[in-house]
């Protein structure tokens, strides 16, 4: 049995929808302590209430240094951290606008940039589980059906791997719509655009196309 199906066997049972991943306790009689990278509370907010309904332990995670510019990070962080005190869910903040690290993640190839970006926050989200003394990590990431999905979950577990800590894997995606509906209603901000500035240069491209 490889180290990859080990973990998924210690914490997940596969429902025949092949689409839920049910929780196995880590430790017998004890709640799963879960870090959750959160990019933002529009995304967060269905996977969050899954997840307690799980009866886990949770613990929001932010580092997001893809979202530029600092104006649209700074309405996603304050998003966030205000619903976060509505629901009383800790948070682990690793506020940096790293626009530079990330630009320079990114580009030697900017149409790849997304394997650079999401194993910039899920590396880190990793090794602040382990270093915070969590069972796994996780992320809203998993709610989008545009990103990448299988991608993502691919450099979540390799970074599990090689961080020697555990990735939870559940696919949120089914949740998305009831998830975006949930936070017009609650009045989030929702962003237009992934939130690198490439990702909102294609925005704008393909607006001007229509228009024209």
């Amino acid at each position: 049995m490889s180290k990859m199906t080990e973990v998924r066997a210690a914490f997940f049972a596969i429902c025949t929808d092949g689409v839920r991943y049910g929780r196995i306790d880590a430790k017998e009689g004890n709640a799963m302590k879960l870090l959750m990278h959160i990019c933002c509370a529009p995304c967060a907010n269905m996977p969050i209430d899954a997840i307690r309904a799980d009866g886990i332990d949770l613990t929001g995670y932010w580092y997001n240094p893809n979202i530029h510019p600092f104006t649209e990070y700074r309405a996603r962080r304050n998003c966030l951290q205000e619903y976060a005190k509505t629901i009383d869910l800790p948070l682990v903040m690793q506020d940096e606008y790293a626009l530079r690290p990330f630009i320079r993640a990114v580009a030697e190839d900017i149409d790849g940039r997304c394997v650079k970006c999401y194993e910039m926050r899920l590396y880190a989200a990793a090794q602040a589980a382990k270093d915070g003394g969590f069972d796994a990590f996780t992320s809203s990431l998993f709610i989008s059906p545009y990103q990448n999905h299988e991608l993502l979950r691919d450099v979540a577990y390799r970074a599990a791997e090689q961080t020697g800590t555990q990735f939870y894997y559940e696919d949120f995606r089914p949740m998305f719509r009831d998830g975006q509906a949930r936070a017009r209603e609650l009045g989030f901000y929702i962003q237009k655009y992934c939130g690198c500035v490439f990702s909102e240069q294609e925005r704008y491209q393909k607006a001007s196309k229509i228009i024209r």
